[in-house]
């Protein structure tokens, strides 16, 4: 993840496209035709339970409990996981514990392989890991350790075996994939028995991205729990309107706080209703550490947002839902450690019919956060005959991290592509159902 956040997934497109792919490269790569076909793969939105959250009277450990995933089969004979689809982490892994029902078992691959320190691999792509790799002196194997912002942490070997997109029926040819083989995991995001790793996807070089060869993939995450989509290939859906791109963010110079392989773009401004937030621009760009770069990250469940623009926007969003929504107003209460805008909303209720669209405004392109997107019903937590729903942008200083995050939440019903070939990020509204039903996807 971006900042490292934990994680989540889903996926969409067209019935009529057909795949193509080199069988003699380990490459996920399309054909360089005019109209390369793409490939697609279900996406999931995976729900963790209330009962298997923590809780405690008025503040909540930061967690998240939603998450995105995908399938992959792994190996060989090939066996079948379910993994975190993240575009703000690098290095993919599974773990490779029995302690976890949906753990990979690397004994029973004959495809697997462990990844030494005096491999290339070791010595020089992974020392750009956020944690460097180390040697491990008792087995001389490469040594990956992964931590996040939200305290999950994962600990392994760096290995290598055969992925596969989809399940073990439906896969494309294999992709030999450099991953952590984690034999020690702790999460406080998602339940442990849910999904057996993460796919990271940002623009690193051990990322899956990279060593598939991808020059551009797409998702649409729906507002429902099994009709997303994830597309490997060039966006042409006839039925979608056309996507507005905004340009990566560069820098060249390693900044200890900036990601210099995240999917960073530049926040140009806020709007809430027709009201633009008077935000400084230099607030908005990363400064001379790199702080307060802007990262488009599927492995974040919520969107984030620094201090003092945070403020700004808490404030004009309370002043322009006076009267509409009755705020909480108990100062102890924080969400997730980071939303300390809550309200309260009777039971049985769903959010007033008008709220003001909170707009996030790039160059090129603008995000447009609507309706229910804009609040989020805290499971579990009532105050009479009340439920407790929070303003879904939080705070960034309180978690802490030093950057923008957009999360998935946020991208709910917006086609988002990752163009690496051109640079660019781009966004078009659409109702993924709708679009996923198009594309005889509806899972």
């Amino acid at each position: 993840m971006a900042t490292p956040l934990l994680i989540l997934s889903i996926l969409l497109f067209q019935s009529s496209i057909s795949l193509s792919i080199r069988s003699k490269s380990n490459h996920l790569s399309l054909s360089h035709s005019k109209n390369p076909a793409p490939l697609i793969f279900p996406l999931k939105t995976q729900v963790i339970p209330p009962s298997s959250l923590p809780s405690s009277p008025n503040k909540l450990r930061f967690h998240h409990n939603v998450t995105l995933t995908v399938s992959l089969s792994i190996g060989t004979p090939p066996q079948n996981a379910t993994v975190v689809l993240d575009t703000g982490s690098e290095l993919s892994w599974l773990r490779c514990t029995s302690s976890s029902p949906l753990s990979f078992n690397p004994h029973a691959s004959s495809s697997f392989s462990s990844i030494p320190c005096s491999s290339q691999t070791c010595v020089s792509k992974a020392r750009d890991l956020p944690v460097p790799a180390t040697c491990e002196q008792s087995s001389h194997l490469c040594h990956v350790a992964l931590s996040y912002s939200d305290a999950s942490t994962s600990e392994g070997s760096l290995s290598s075996d055969l992925f596969r997109l989809g399940d073990m029926t439906t896969s494309p040819s294999p992709i030999r994939t450099t991953f952590g083989c984690m034999t020690s995991t702790f999460d406080s995001a998602v339940d442990p028995t849910a999904t057996t790793g993460l796919l990271g996807m940002n623009r690193g070089a051990l990322s899956f991205v990279t060593q598939a060869a991808t020059r551009r993939f797409s998702y649409c995450i729906s507002d429902r729990d099994s009709s997303g989509v994830l597309l490997i290939g060039s966006t042409n859906l006839p039925f979608m309107l056309p996507l507005n791109y905004t340009p990566f963010v560069q820098i060249s110079l390693p900044l200890p706080y900036f990601d210099r392989v995240a999917y960073s773009v530049q926040l140009d401004g806020i709007r809430v209703g027709s009201t633009q937030l008077p935000i400084l621009k230099s607030l908005l760009l990363p400064d001379h550490t790199g702080a307060g770069q802007t990262m488009v990250d599927s492995g974040t469940q919520f969107t984030f947002l620094l201090g003092d623009p945070y403020n700004i926007l808490k404030t004009e969003f309370l002043r322009q839902t006076k009267g509409i929504l009755t705020p909480l107003n108990e100062p102890d209460y924080v969400f997730q450690g980071a939303f300390d805008l809550c309200f309260r909303v009777p039971e049985g209720k769903s959010v007033p019919g008008y709220i003001p669209s909170v707009a996030l405004v790039f160059k090129g392109a603008e995000m447009v956060v609507v309706g229910e997107r804009l609040l989020y019903k805290v499971p579990g937590e009532k105050r009479g005959g009340d439920g407790i729903w929070c303003f879904t942008f939080g705070n960034s200083d309180l978690v802490p991290i030093s950057a923008y995050v957009i999360g998935h939440h946020h991208q709910q019903n917006v086609w988002v592509e990752y163009d690496l070939e051109n640079g660019r990020v781009g966004f078009a509204p659409i109702k993924c159902d709708v679009a996923s039903q198009k594309l005889g996807l509806m899972l």
